[in-house]
């Protein structure tokens, strides 16, 4: 009898067990069906999401490529600025599809002179983008609409300009701390006419950015009693480095009239404008910034090429030094030979 009970219980327990086992596999394939249909549903959020992040993205690119086409027709162009100086070369590298960074170029045919700059406009990008717009602009209307014609007389409409454009944010009724402080650093010069003999006048204003000459004289004479002595010689050339007002075209607290240097080159002396994107390049083995002594030293070297072949060797050693680091800002740089 006892025997008949132990195999009643353990057929009891066995049928327990079973019954159990059934159903913890039916739950199991339950959560399991469960959980595939989240996963399905999740994937298809993930991929809609994915599409419409792609799709934003392909209008994203799409505006900023047209944006780089409105930004283009603001530069000039090579055959432009070639017809009017032929020996020159414009190095401009943006660092995204659109930049801060742009050159202005200008013709005044009765004053028989020639306006040109490298500015750098804050940011870079499409802020950078739309501050070059107003920027230029008001470079423009500076000449043609107010006149002016020496570069410091530009740079200090062009800064009432811009102020007054940008102005307009505080007068719409917001807050002081929303008023935009955009601007640009700039390096503008003029070259007239090459005189009876072979000399040429060149004028010079710059906020924040200096122009650099370069040639075979250790002192170079300013219109006004001034001299500018060489600050760099190498190979039996001499740098010199005609400073710009330590101002922003931009707000400014102690904003003042800009500085407008004239001086006289001789023919075949060479001089370069710039923006702080080539010496502020990080690379190297150090990944360290390149720096300015190290551009005035490249600058030097380069002086027994045509401007054009400066214009490679310059570009080439710019991606040299980046090597496989990120171009951190705009690059603009003009060089041009008399």
């Amino acid at each position: 009898m006892q025997w008949w009970f132990y195999t009643f219980m353990v057929l009891v327990f066995a049928g327990g067990m079973t019954a159990f086992i059934r159903y913890r596999t039916k739950r199991l394939l339950f959560e399991k069906r469960l959980l595939e249909r989240e996963v399905d549903r999740r994937t298809v959020e993930i991929r809609n999401q994915k599409d419409i992040i792609q799709h934003k993205s392909e209008e994203i690119l799409s505006s900023i490529t047209y944006a780089k086409r409105i930004q283009s027709a603001i530069l000039p162009t090579d055959e432009i600025i070639n017809s009017y100086l032929k020996d020159s070369f414009v190095l401009y590298k943006p660092k995204d599809i659109v930049a801060g960074d742009f050159y202005w170029f200008e013709t005044l045919p009765e004053q028989s002179k020639i306006l040109f700059a490298a500015a750098d406009c804050t940011g870079h990008g499409v802020p950078g983008a739309m501050v070059s717009v107003v920027c230029s602009t008001a470079l423009e209307r500076s000449v043609r609409e107010f006149n002016r014609i020496t570069p410091a007389d530009v740079l200090d409409k062009t800064l009432e300009l811009v102020v007054s454009r940008f102005e307009h944010n505080k007068l719409s009724g917001n807050s002081v701390h929303d008023t935009i402080k955009d601007g640009m650093d700039i390096a503008l010069f003029s070259i007239e006419s090459q005189q009876e003999d072979g000399n040429t006048i060149i004028e010079f204003a710059g906020a924040h950015n200096p122009l650099w000459v370069i040639g075979k004289r250790e002192t170079i004479s300013l219109a006004n009693g001034d001299s500018s002595n060489a600050v760099l010689h190498e190979e039996g050339f001499f740098l010199h480095e005609i400073k710009a007002d330590k101002q922003p075209i931009g707000m400014y607290a102690e904003s003042k009239a800009f500085t407008n240097h004239r001086l006289t080159l001789e023919s075949g002396e060479t001089f370069y404008a710039f923006t702080d994107g080539y010496a502020d390049q990080f690379g190297g083995e150090r990944g360290k910034k390149f720096k300015y002594k190290p551009f005035k030293h490249l600058l030097l070297s380069l002086q027994s090429y045509d401007m054009h072949e400066q214009c490679v060797r310059l570009e080439e050693h710019f991606e040299a030094w980046r090597g496989d680091l990120e171009q951190v800002d705009d690059v603009c740089v003009i060089g041009v030979r008399l």
